[in-house]
């Protein structure tokens, strides 16, 4: 599969040390297959410069947000900007840099071979804190019954999309929604989006500091951070106001015609 444009997004907070030598290794991954990639970086009002580490590179665009609003809203920012630009394939990952590279040009042949809408690529291995392993979980198993189905790791940050079932996903959830990957899995499986798995390792984040990350960081904390809590809460609420409510507004999602393959 040889594309003629992809473009990445990311959501970032506080990652200069390792998101240039991030994008820097998909780049090169994807340059076999791929004839032209762009990366687009929402950046959540980093404190530490992540913003300007890109100054000089010129397939890279840094949108900083005009609030400090979270992974979420962060997410969707960076989707629309990879939009605007009209790709054949959008790739989504997070800044944070916990995949290897190799992967990507996998995610593309899985979306060609299976002509799918979209794949997600399933975490093996992950070194996050056991409470956000829990949470996954949980909340896999409420939307494994809302759909009727299991959808492995229903979270992932790693989506590769076409561009046309991407944009109606995008453009029915609101742009301050706080957990937009779960509202995606869902819908897409309600609506009948051709969706694949794909298996890839995930690895500690890149970068020493502890500021870094929107989520928070290390395998060693014992409680969930009262950040966190709140923002459990928050996501329920959202869930069932959006999409698992009768009449939620996520329900309408159709699958575009022009998916299609």
């Amino acid at each position: 599969m040889t594309l003629r444009h992809l473009a990445v997004v990311m959501p970032a907070y506080n990652e200069a040390e390792g998101i240039r030598d991030f994008i820097d290794e998909i780049r090169d991954s994807l340059s076999p297959v791929v004839d032209r990639v762009t990366f687009h970086i929402a950046d959540d009002r980093s404190t530490d410069g992540t913003a300007t580490v890109f100054d000089d590179v010129e397939d890279v665009a840094v949108e900083v947000q005009p609030l400090n609003r979270g992974h979420g809203p962060t997410a969707l920012a960076a989707y629309r900007a990879g939009l605007a630009v009209e790709p054949d394939v959008l790739v989504h990952v997070d800044g944070d840099g916990q995949f290897h590279g190799r992967d990507f040009p996998r995610l593309l042949a899985a979306l060609d071979a299976e002509s799918a809408d979209v794949v997600h690529g399933v975490r093996d291995g992950r070194t996050d804190p056991w409470y956000r392993k829990v949470l996954t979980g949980a909340v896999g198993l409420v939307i494994a019954l809302a759909a009727g189905r299991r959808i492995p790791d229903v979270n992932t940050p790693l989506r590769a999309y076409r561009t046309p079932a991407l944009r109606a996903l995008v453009e029915a959830t609101p742009p301050d929604a706080s957990v937009p990957h779960v509202h995606f899995s869902l819908a897409e499986a309600r609506a009948g989006f051709t969706v694949r798995y794909l298996r890839v390792d995930s690895i500690p984040r890149r970068g020493a500091s502890a500021t870094g990350t929107m989520w928070g960081r290390g395998s060693t904390v014992a409680l969930p951070p009262k950040r966190l809590r709140l923002f459990v809460r928050t996501a329920l609420v959202e869930a069932w106001e959006l999409s698992l409510r009768p009449s939620a507004p996520l329900r309408n999602i159709h699958r575009p015609e022009t998916v299609a393959r």
